[in-house]
């Protein structure tokens, strides 16, 4: 019986932080079957990558350079025939109520707060990525 390889799980980190983009696009790309297809500072590049790459996941950071984590989601929920339909986790220093609330009522799939859940977001790249090898 001929092995098949599926395909890894593309993931598009928005993250404003040049730092923490490079830590966390090498920690994800650590992980088996798992490819970082870009990294977007802003809202504009962001919308652009998830156009252009069609990711399985996309990682968003609330404050950007310029607009907004939030701006991204709104336009991910308004238009998914143009962005697509990838997962969405929220990484951010801001985990209030409140922030949680309104990602959740933009469909966001998971909530991570950057000081206390590096390594949940971890695992649920890792469950998203055995989750599409089953289906594969």
């Amino acid at each position: 019986m001929a092995h098949t390889t599926c395909p890894p799980l593309k993931v598009l980190l928005i993250e404003d932080s040049p730092l923490l983009g490079s830590l966390l696009g090498a920690m994800l790309e650590e992980l088996e079957g798992v490819a970082v297809v870009a990294v977007a500072g802003d809202e504009a590049e962001a919308l652009q990558a998830l156009q252009e790459r069609r990711p399985d996941l996309a990682i968003v950071d609330l404050n950007l350079r310029e607009g907004s984590g939030l701006g991204v989601l709104r336009a991910l929920r308004a238009k998914p025939e143009c962005y697509g339909q990838p997962a969405t986790a929220v990484f951010t220093n801001h985990a209030h109520a409140h922030l949680r609330e309104r990602c959740r009522a933009l469909g966001v799939d998971r909530f991570f707060d950057k000081a206390l859940e590096m390594d949940a977001l971890l695992d649920y790249v890792e469950f998203l990525r055995r989750a599409a090898t089953e289906t594969h």
